[in-house]
């Protein structure tokens, strides 16, 4: 273990070099785009000029601002969205990539250019919170920051970046933003086949729900995967987590230290996404983020070195009043520098809060898709909080000031729109509600009942280490309810991590056709779920635990 009496940002540096792969970009990645003129199709190949990839990388704070051109002003998609990105567009000025490179700042007009198009987004930065990180990356070609945030480049998004455009990039620089940029995805590990994708670059995906609930642990491979950047290949031998006291000292702790130093602690607990069931409020009215079903959830068996525990270790004392938040960071990051950074509430540092440096998950070592060597296990939080590839824990009087903090994962009035929501207004996610989800049968199967009944199964979790005490079933869209068999292994009411799986065999009337299947769960603090999604919905689609609804047709024996 090494001390440091005041952190450096060098040291900072080096600390998360040494873990970040350098092979991560080793790989050839060019793509050459051809432009359409509005008049004739015609393909333009000369990409033989760069226009500042180094800022490129940077373009709208390493995907943040992006995310939020996303979701902002939803009112200026108007006709210029008949335009493309790839098309020229007649009666538009051409502009050099070394023109929009001279349009840098506010003072001058803040322009970046994608494919074949040069935009003004100056007026994003005046007016939307956190607009500001695109001076990082002004005057250049954003197109090597969309293979990172390919999740982002929906026809939705590009219709609104097409709002701010004022005119057609050289066709001798088209396409020269990506030259020499390598394919930073090349060394994600392999993905199980059944999982399904809700983006690929970078991966996200969840098991298909059939299977959810057949295992009280869920195994590795299907565990669903939730990625905002490429995968860290890190060497073990390299890792070391830095840790920073309130007295600004830093700690360093190498993985075999946390391994050999400390009591193997193992915690049942469950990660879900914030998002989780998004595309149910997508039925209602659109939202941003990953189309998530049911299944961005899962139950595993985490071991490593208790938080608390290290601390002490450490001399740190975890009861001082300065410390408020644990703030951490991880080894993804984009190539600008910039990692994903997170933070919980200090109260979670009680020895009962079971907070982990988890280097094993369900008795196997961590898999990189799940934040090899160490993340973070905070049990009864949101997954966001779970910091993976952890690389760095700042014990702090505030929370993070990362984007993930500040401008996402919050829920908002189902009237909040894009034009009007202020995150600054709403406090981050932590602990999530009470939920529950009908597994099998599936939306639309066909079940044949057996001595007039259908087997029903699902899974129910509440987060803050409410435990789930029932769950209520109906096979008639809710008018009668019948309370289901659980399995636990929890046995406290308020240090329950892990989630509660579920059956009942439910009748079904004689001459039924079609009934629809509803479940909600009820905590030991006698939380339940709202019945709508409409009372639920938010312009960022998380925190979703309304009645979960399943609509299966019914075939009855011997016809």
């Amino acid at each position: 273990m090494v001390v440091c009496f005041r952190c450096s940002p060098l040291a900072r540096v080096l600390t998360r070099s040494a873990a970040w792969p350098s092979a991560l970009y080793r790989a050839p990645f060019r793509r050459a785009l051809a432009c359409r003129s509005a008049s004739q199709e015609k393909t333009n190949n000369d990409d033989s000029r760069r226009s500042g990839s180094g800022s490129a990388w940077a373009a709208l704070g390493g995907g943040i601002s992006l995310w939020l051109l996303s979701g902002w002003g939803s009112s200026r998609v108007h006709a210029k969205q008949e335009t493309k990105a790839d098309e020229a567009v007649d009666g538009l000025p051409v502009y050099t990539a070394s023109e929009v490179a001279r349009h840098d700042r506010k003072e001058t007009r803040i322009w970046i250019s994608f494919r074949c198009g040069v935009y003004d987004v100056t007026d994003f930065v005046d007016e939307h919170p956190g607009g500001d990180k695109i001076l990082l990356g002004a005057g250049g070609g954003i197109d090597p920051f969309w293979n990172i945030y390919a999740v982002h480049k929906t026809p939705e998004i590009l219709a609104l970046l097409e709002t701010f455009r004022i005119g057609n990039l050289a066709a001798e620089d088209v396409g020269a933003a990506l030259e020499g940029i390598e394919d930073p995805y090349l060394l994600d590990p392999k993905r199980h086949p059944s999982l399904k994708p809700a983006s690929v670059k970078p991966f996200n995906a969840e098991p298909p729900i059939s299977t959810l609930a057949d295992n009280y642990r869920t195994p590795n491979e299907v565990f669903y995967v939730r990625n905002h950047m490429p995968v860290p290949d890190v060497d073990p031998k390299d890792y070391v987590l830095e840790i920073e006291d309130p007295d600004g000292r830093c700690h360093y702790l190498t993985l075999d230290e946390i391994k050999t130093k400390f009591p193997k602690v193992s915690v049942t607990s469950v990660i879900q996404c914030a998002g989780n069931r998004r595309s149910e409020q997508n039925k209602i009215k659109k939202v941003k983020g990953l189309d998530w079903g049911p299944c961005a959830i899962g139950n595993a068996t985490w071991s490593g070195a208790r938080l608390v525990d290290v601390l002490r270790h450490l001399g740190v004392d975890t009861s001082d009043e300065r410390v408020q938040h644990i703030v951490m960071e991880g080894l993804d990051t984009d190539p600008t520098g910039m990692p994903y950074g997170s933070s919980f509430p200090a109260y979670k540092l009680d020895p009962k809060g079971d907070v982990l440096l988890a280097y094993e998950m369900n008795g196997q070592t961590l898999p990189r898709d799940h934040g090899f060597p160490v993340r973070a296990i905070v049990p009864g939080i949101v997954g966001a909080r779970n910091v993976k590839w952890l690389a760095r824990i700042q014990l702090s009087p505030t929370e993070s000031n990362s984007h993930w903090q500040q401008n996402d994962y919050k829920g908002f009035c189902p009237s909040t729109d894009w034009d009007t929501v202020d995150f600054k207004s709403a406090p981050a996610i932590q602990e999530l509600p009470i939920t529950s989800v009908v597994c099998r049968p599936g939306e639309g199967d066909v079940v044949t009942p057996i001595n007039g009944k259908i087997h029903v199964k699902g899974y129910a979790w509440s987060g803050g280490g409410r435990k789930v005490v029932r769950v209520d079933v109906s096979a008639d869209g809710g008018q009668n309810w019948m309370p289901a068999e659980l399995q636990s292994e929890d046995t406290s009411l308020s240090r329950a991590w892990a989630w509660t799986l579920w059956k009942l065999d439910v009748p079904v009337p004689p001459n039924a056709t079609e009934v629809e299947i509803v479940c909600k769960a009820v905590d030991s603090s006698y939380n339940s779920q709202p019945e709508g999604v409409a009372g639920v919905w938010n312009l960022r689609g998380v925190l979703n635990n309304a009645w979960y609804r399943v609509n299966v047709k019914v075939k009855q024996p011997g016809k």
